[in-house]
Order: C-alpha cells, then sequence, then structure tokens
C-alpha cells in the first residue's frame, strides 16, 4: 500500500546541476524545464491536483556541490519548501577529468553535509536525496567509477545520518542498461535520454509514495 509523502499544498523544490536543469527558463521562477523535474511535477498534480502541490526547479547546469553552497540561502532557505529534492555530485566527480579539478571526497563529503545541516536547521523541509550515476559510454567513462563511487557512498551515508528519503540512481541505471544500451538511458554516460528521464521521475515518485 502506497503512503503518499507530499500533502496538501506543499513546496516541492529540485535542487542540482544540468541534469536538473534541464534547460528550464531561469528568468521564469515557476519553468521546471525539460526533464525528470518536470515529469515527476506532472505525473503528481496529474495524479493529485486537488493537494495544490507547488513544485520549483533551481538546478543550474555546471554545478558542483560548492556551487549549491554559495546559493543555498538565495534559492533554498529563502524559498522555505517542504521538500528539497538534492541531485548533485557527477560535476565533482567530470571536472577531475575534463579539466584537471577535482573535488576530493573530503571536500564533496563535507559540502554536501553543509547543504543538509543548513536545510534542517534553516527550514522546516524534508529532505530527497538523489545518487548521481554514470555509465559507460564513450568509453573513457569507465575510469570514472574510481573517483565517483565513493561520492555516490557519501551521499547513502548522508542520507542515512540525515534521515532523507535516497533514490538510488546508479543501481537503477545500471539495472535499465540489462534491458537497453547504456548510451539509450544516456548517450554521454552523464546526461539522460528523455527514457532515462523518465526513469528518474518514476523512481523520485516512488521514493514519496506514488506508483507509476
Amino acid at each position: 500500500m502506497e503512503k503518499r509523502l507530499i500533502k496538501q499544498g506543499d513546496i516541492v523544490l529540485f535542487q542540482g546541476d544540468s541534469i536538473t536543469d534541464a534547460g528550464r527558463d531561469r528568468s521564469n521562477g515557476a519553468d521546471l524545464g525539460r526533464g525528470y523535474a518536470l515529469m515527476a511535477a506532472g505525473w503528481f498534480n496529474a495524479l493529485f491536483p486537488e493537494l495544490g502541490a507547488k513544485f520549483l526547479n533551481r538546478g543550474i547546469s555546471g554545478n558542483r556541490v560548492k556551487d549549491l553552497q554559495a546559493r543555498w540561502q538565495q534559492d533554498c532557505v529563502d524559498l522555505q519548501p517542504d521538500w528539497v529534492s538534492i541531485y548533485i555530485g557527477i560535476n565533482d566527480c567530470w571536472r577531475r577529468y575534463d579539466r584537471e579539478d577535482p573535488t576530493s571526497v573530503e571536500t564533496f563529503a563535507a559540502g554536501y553535509r553543509d547543504l543538509l545541516e543548513r536545510t534542517s536547521q534553516m527550514t522546516k523541509a524534508k529532505i530527497v536525496m538523489l545518487e548521481p550515476f554514470v555509465l559507460p559510454v564513450p568509453e573513457d567513462r569507465k575510469q570514472w567509477r574510481e573517483d565517483l563511487d565513493p561520492k555516490i557512498n557519501i551521499v547513502r551515508e548522508l542520507a542515512r545520518e540525515f534521515g532523507a528519503h535516497l533514490v538510488p540512481l546508479d543501481g537503477l541505471f545500471a539495472q535499465a542498461s540489462t534491458k537497453a544500451s547504456s548510451a539509450d538511458w544516456a548517450p554521454d554516460g552523464v546526461h539522460p535520454s528523455p527514457a532515462g528521464h523518465a526513469l528518474i521521475a518514476r523512481a523520485w515518485l516512488q521514493a514519496m509514495g506514488v506508483a507509476i
């Protein structure tokens, strides 16, 4: 039996990088982009229109944990959401390989913890955390695992510590890749296809007690 977690009039904030941003119009505070945030919000409000839930997207392409820290007051605390959904981490890995600008596991953990502490102390929001993932397309993505895997473990550990709802995307995309090629889910191993975004949206809704 499903237990829907989002209640009457709740404000739900999606935060993250380009996967959350998904081409949203940043001049329009109500725009949800064209990815999983839009899909999840659309499904939820189609199924429960009477609840009047409000969904916001403040994802920004290219962001790392330190970028969320820099804008957390304006783009989270000031909005006073009831739910904060955080999907961050792949750029903390990627910049090591494309710009020689790595984020250590310790820095990643400390920065993410800061976001969670500020959310807990300065808002009434409950927290949802999405694991970053990478698929082995193109081939060089395979070497990213040595950097990303410890960061995924940090996300899991922090979710447990802070009592957050975890959306385990790394395993979900690995499993999906047994049914269709990895490129079908994320053509560059990072940015989801429409089907990949739908996979995330469904997993997110399931974490919120809504079956699709």
